[in-house]
């Protein structure tokens, strides 16, 4: 084993940090020059462990190209190892780190909630309001309120659906809103078609309905048995009585709570809540498929793709053949089955970090005790994980493999398909074709209705993919409305002006640059301009700006044909850029999909790739994902101005997220202002305090 000193040393500064660390265990962070985070890590023996890096030579490898970027480090001591695998996941989360195995869950999962169960009627007080004499179903995603009783999580938004339509039908529980409630007059169609009991106009008093959201929940958590047991009862006391109607409605219950218990041959009411992790690894990619059982029912499941998996586990093999690694990857021999281990603990640690889990993990690979301790540690009770299962745990697994198989094969086809049109695209225009992966394509489009509520859209490809993160939106204001050339314009030097500016002053050494004359455009908005933009269908995390240093797009598209295209070479010769950067697409004869043709700044003829072309695909591709992020900013913008949005933007402790669930809750900014201030509370997160504010600003 070579103990040679890497090719490109580091500062003595650095090598006496790494030299002064204890041998206990903790997480290191590596930095790069320009402040960046390379890698976190977690260690048994951080002297040990951080040392090994700068102690062998790895030229030539991924690991060496890392390890030679490191220009500063940072440590954190903590008491045990399972304190270090939960704190070296919470910061893989939190700051994406471009070695490590990452897994990007944007959204929150879905749960099916049950409003007010936690505050029945009977501690309510002797004149409850409805909504908590009567609970609701609702599907939910978000933070949870303890004041209700919450089911799940679910895969998706289908299983939330799905399970609260097999509860309509067995224990028809209302699932309208409490203002749609307070003021029905009549049964809606649900009743009609016995999906709903009627309790918003008095067809079932509080404690027959308050039996039949105690036979839901307890469904929900999977005790089915004592469901049928105690509806069983009821029909025989009733049919005791001679009150054979309601022996017929209690009958006909049990017999749609049978249906629902036999409708999937895969259920098994001895396993209440369990998570199936299953790893396929092909092709430099890997999947995780997780499939939820809650209640004891199997609802469906969902596939993961971790980026940075080629980066990261040649570091974890690196780390296993010195002794540093886990014990689950050291057990494991074939590095396929090594790769399937690395991914399945990285998962796991990063997607139950901080959340609620099952007791019970059926794995396709084993998984090691560290990381079991750490969860054990979490949770506060014991954390078990199934490896090689049997009788019906065995069968979610292969149903899990399987789905996980197809799910990758379907990523592969897709990435194989999206990089074959970048190549194409390169070829037909041009552009360098050695580093297609990191090709950088960002189109405009302009949006607006008459000139009202004009924006612009940003969008980027990058990566032989859509980075939805990167959007940003310009709302476009100081033009005359309609006027799109002038759209264009601003939203080009809004945002090209100061990348412009960056890349003259690296060229030009300081002590030798003298000031440019000024147009006063360009580097600033017009007057009366909106500088802020908005994003949208972005993951939480920092907002969007230009690429890290002045870098340009290697393309620029624009929505649009010689008009466009002529703007945009303006903007370009003002502010000094390449005009060969500019594309136009431009609408064929009668405005045909398939008939573009590509217009150049430049002065290059006209290009038309033929309607079946790859690189017309991906062309065609963003140019609509920039018309489809304007149009609904455009479409927002304008029912915020026409509904007079503003209105609760300018109230004094109404955030985004409460305005939301405020909209969302009445449908608009008109049911907010009709709501009483009790509606207004049922909101989460809005007091009686404010509750009171909003009414009054409203009013």
């Amino acid at each position: 084993m070579s103990s040679a000193a890497p090719e490109a040393p580091h500062s003595e500064q650095l090598l006496s940090e790494v030299a002064a660390l204890p041998g206990l265990p903790g997480v290191y962070r590596y930095f790069d020059a320009q402040g960046q985070l390379l890698y976190v890590g977690k260690a048994r023996n951080l002297k040990k462990r951080v040392g090994s890096y700068f102690q062998k030579n790895h030229d030539g490898t991924r690991i060496g190209h890392m390890v030679s970027k490191i220009v500063r480090m940072e440590t954190t001591v903590v008491r045990s190892e399972a304190e270090a695998l939960l704190l070296e996941n919470n910061l893989i989360k939190t700051l994406n780190p471009k070695f490590n195995i990452l897994f990007r869950d944007d959204k929150s999962y879905p749960y099916l909630k049950i409003t007010g169960t936690r505050e029945t009627y009977r501690t309510a007080g002797v004149m409850p309001s409805p909504s908590i004499a009567f609970p609701r179903m609702a599907y939910y995603r978000g933070v949870v309120d303890r004041r209700h009783s919450y089911y799940g999580p679910y895969p998706s938004a289908w299983a939330v659906k799905e399970s609260i339509t097999l509860l309509q039908k067995v224990f028809r529980l209302r699932t309208c809103e409490d203002t749609v409630f307070a003021n029905r007059t009549r049964p809606c169609l649900l009743y009609q078609i016995k999906r709903c009991s009627g309790p918003c106009v008095d067809l079932i008093d509080s404690e027959a309905y308050a039996r039949d959201v105690a036979d839901a929940e307890r469904f929900l958590r999977g005790e089915t048995q004592a469901v049928l047991d105690a509806l069983e009862q009821r029909m025989m006391a009733h049919a005791g009585k001679l009150e054979f109607e309601q022996a017929a409605e209690i009958r006909n219950q049990i017999a749609a709570l049978s249906r629902v218990l036999h409708q999937q041959a895969v259920d098994n009411v001895s396993d209440k809540d369990v998570d199936v992790l299953a790893v396929r690894v092909q092709g430099g990619r890997a999947c995780v498929n997780l499939a939820m059982v809650r209640g004891g029912r199997h609802l469906g499941d969902r596939p993961y793709f971790p980026a940075h998996v080629e980066d990261a586990t040649q570091i974890h093999r690196w780390l296993a053949e010195d002794g540093l690694g886990a014990d689950a990857n050291d057990a494991a021999t074939d590095p396929v089955e090594r790769v399937a281990v690395q991914v399945l603990e990285a998962f796991i640690a990063q997607h139950y970090l901080g959340t609620a889990m099952p007791h019970t993990l059926v794995t396709s690979h084993p998984v090691g005790k560290p990381l079991l301790d750490a969860l054990t540690e979490q949770t506060g009770s014991r954390v078990n994980a199934v490896h090689q299962p049997r009788e019906h745990r065995r069968i979610w697994l292969e149903m899990a493999q399987k789905n996980a198989d197809i799910a990758l094969a379907r990523l592969l086809a897709e990435e194989g398909s999206q990089q074959a049109r970048t190549r194409a695209l390169a070829d037909a225009l041009g552009l360098p074709d050695d580093n297609l992966d990191e090709l950088r394509i960002e189109c405009f489009d302009i949006s607006h209705t008459a000139g009202e509520s004009t924006q612009a859209s940003c969008v980027v490809f990058e990566g032989h993919k859509m980075q939805n993160s990167q959007y940003r939106r310009y709302n476009i204001e100081g033009i005359t409305p309609g006027d799109d050339y002038a759209a264009m314009r601003q939203v080009l030097l809004r945002r090209y002006g100061k990348i412009a500016e960056a890349l003259r002053a690296e060229e030009a050494p300081a002590a030798l640059a003298s000031p440019e004359p000024t147009t006063g455009v360009g580097h600033e908005p017009p007057s009366g301009a909106v500088a802020s933009e908005a994003q949208e269908d972005a993951p939480p995390g920092p907002t969007a700006e230009a690429p890290s240093g002045p870098r340009m797009p290697d393309l620029v598209l624009v929505d649009g044909g010689k008009g466009q295209v002529s703007m945009a070479r303006e903007v370009f010769q003002q502010l000094g850029l390449d005009l060969s950067l500019i594309v136009g697409v431009e609408k064929g004869e009668g405005r045909k999909v398939g008939l573009e043709e590509l217009v150049f700044a430049d002065g290059r003829e006209k290009v038309y790739l033929g309607h079946d072309s790859a690189a017309l695909m991906l062309v065609a591709q963003i140019r609509d994902e920039a018309h489809r992020f304007a149009i609904t900013g455009m479409r927002a913008q304008r029912a915020k101005v026409r509904t007079g949005g503003s209105k609760l933007e300018d109230i004094p402790g109404v955030g985004p997220k409460k305005r939301a669930r405020l909209l969302q809750r009445f449908g608009g900014v008109r049911g907010v202002a009709s709501a009483s201030v009790d509606d207004l509370c049922t909101v989460e997160g809005i007091s009686s305090e404010l509750a009171d504010a909003i009414y009054r600003a409203l009013h």
